[in-house]
C-alpha cells in the first residue's frame, strides 16, 4: 500500500522480529510496531495493533514461526510442545475470524521435520512467509475479479476497513476499488465511519487518501439516506468468517447495511479469500461473536487542538455499554462473494463446490 508515496506491507518478519503498522495510532500517527516474541504478537492481535481477518492470519503465521525460531532448548519433543503452546496462545486471541486458524494450521503442518529442531525452525519461517505472499496474491486476484463489476462513474459504499491494512496488501473489499482506480475508472467511495472503533473513518479513509481515490466519510446512520437518494450504486464489504450456507460474519453494522441495500435494490457484495470460508460451520448461527470492551463504545480517541492523541469519554459516567464486535448477514441479502477464484453465489451447493476444489495449501 502507498504511505507517503512509499510502498509498505501491513506486516512482515525480519530475523525473529515481526514488524507491523500500528493501527491503534492511525490516522494521526504512522508508526511501525516491533514484536519481539510470540506473546507480544498475540497481544498485538488481541489489542488490534494488527486487525482484519487476513492480516490476523498473517500475524498468526509469523507468530508461530517466531515461537519456533526463538526456542532455545535442545529437546525435540519439548520443542514440539513449546510450538503447540504458542499455537494455542495465538489461536485464542480473536475468536470470530477464520483466517487465523487457517494460517496457524498451515504453518504448523509445514513446521516439524522429524528430530531436527534447526530444520523445523527454517521450515516454520519459510511457511509463514509463503502464507503472507500467498495472501497478497489472493487479495490481488480478488481485486481483478471485483474490478469487472465496477463501471466508470460509480459510487461505492464500504463498511469498516477491508483494505490493505486488514490484509498484508491490496485488501479484500478495497482491492477491487484499488484495481479500478489503477485502471483509470472514475469512482467515488462512501466510507462508513464504522463505530465504535471508527475503522472506516480512521483506516479506510486514510488508505484512500494515500492512494488519492475520491471519497467522503459518512456517519453510519447516513448510509440509508444516500441509498434512497440513488447516490450509491453498490456495496462491497469484507468478511471475517463465512459459513457453508453463505451467511457472513463481518464488522458490526454490516447486517443493517445489507438489509438497506436489499430494500433499495442495490447489489451487496462480500469480498474474501476462500480461506475465510469455514468448512465446519453450517450456518451463521454457529459463528462465535466476539464481545469486546465496553470502553470502545463509552470512549473515543482523537487528536486535540494541540495535536495530542487522547482518549475522551463521550457517555455518562454511570452508563454501561454492550459491544458485540461482529454481526451475521444472512445469505439471502448477499448478491455475490468475490473470491480469488471468481464470484460465488451465496448458496450452499456452489460454496461447497468451490471450497471442495480449492487448493488447501497456499501457492
Amino acid at each position: 500500500m502507498l504511505v507517503n508515496n512509499q510502498n509498505y506491507r501491513t506486516i512482515w518478519m525480519q530475523d525473529s522480529s515481526i514488524y507491523m503498522i500500528n493501527q491503534q495510532l492511525l490516522p494521526h500517527k504512522f508508526e511501525i510496531y516491533q514484536s519481539k516474541n510470540h506473546l507480544q504478537t498475540a497481544e498485538a492481535i488481541k489489542s488490534m495493533i494488527v486487525r482484519g481477518a487476513p492480516a490476523i492470519g498473517a500475524a498468526g503465521a509469523y507468530g508461530l514461526a517466531q515461537a519456533a525460531l526463538l526456542y532455545e532448548g535442545q529437546d525435540y519433543e519439548d520443542f514440539k510442545k513449546y510450538v503447540d503452546a504458542a499455537y494455542n496462545a495465538l489461536n485464542s486471541t480473536r475468536p470470530t475470524a477464520n483466517d487465523l486458524n487457517y494460517a496457524l494450521n498451515f504453518v504448523k503442518s509445514k513446521t516439524f521435520v522429524p528430530d531436527s529442531i534447526t530444520n523445523s525452525k527454517m521450515r516454520a519461517f519459510e511457511a509463514a512467509d509463503e502464507y503472507a505472499n500467498w495472501s497478497i496474491e489472493m487479495c490481488r486476484q480478488i481485486g481483478e475479479h471485483g474490478n469487472k463489476l465496477i463501471k466508470n462513474n460509480q459510487n461505492i459504499l464500504t463498511h469498516c476497513n477491508a483494505g490493505a491494512l486488514a490484509c498484508v496488501d491490496f485488501g479484500t473489499a478495497l482491492s477491487p476499488i484499488r484495481i479500478a482506480h489503477y485502471n483509470k475508472k472514475n469512482i467515488f467511495v462512501y466510507v462508513d465511519e464504522t463505530r465504535p472503533r471508527n475503522q472506516g473513518s480512521s483506516l479506510t479513509a486514510w488508505e484512500l487518501a494515500n492512494e488519492k481515490i475520491s471519497h467522503a466519510i459518512i456517519a453510519d446512520n447516513a448510509a440509508g439516506f444516500f441509498m434512497k437518494q440513488g447516490k450509491i450504486d453498490f456495496v462491497i464489504v469484507g468478511a471475517d468468517r463465512i459459513a457453508m450456507n453463505g451467511d457472513v460474519a463481518n464488522k458490526i453494522g454490516t447486517y443493517e447495511k445489507a438489509v438497506l441495500a436489499n430494500e433499495n435494490n442495490i447489489p451487496f457484495y462480500v469480498a474474501a479469500p476462500l480461506s475465510t470460508f469455514d468448512s465446519k460451520c453450517r450456518s451463521g448461527s454457529e459463528i462465535p461473536i466476539e464481545e469486546r470492551s465496553e470502553d470502545e463504545v463509552l470512549f473515543m480517541h482523537g487528536k486535540d487542538e494541540e495535536g495530542n492523541i487522547k482518549k475522551f469519554r463521550i457517555s455518562p459516567q454511570e452508563s454501561p455499554a454492550k459491544n458485540p464486535a461482529f454481526d451475521v448477514t444472512p445469505a439471502k441479502y448477499i448478491t455475490g462473494i468475490i473470491t480469488e477464484k471468481g464470484i460465488i453465489k451465496p448458496i450452499k451447493e456452489e460454496i461447497e463446490r468451490f471450497v471442495r476444489n480449492k487448493n488447501q495449501q497456499p501457492l
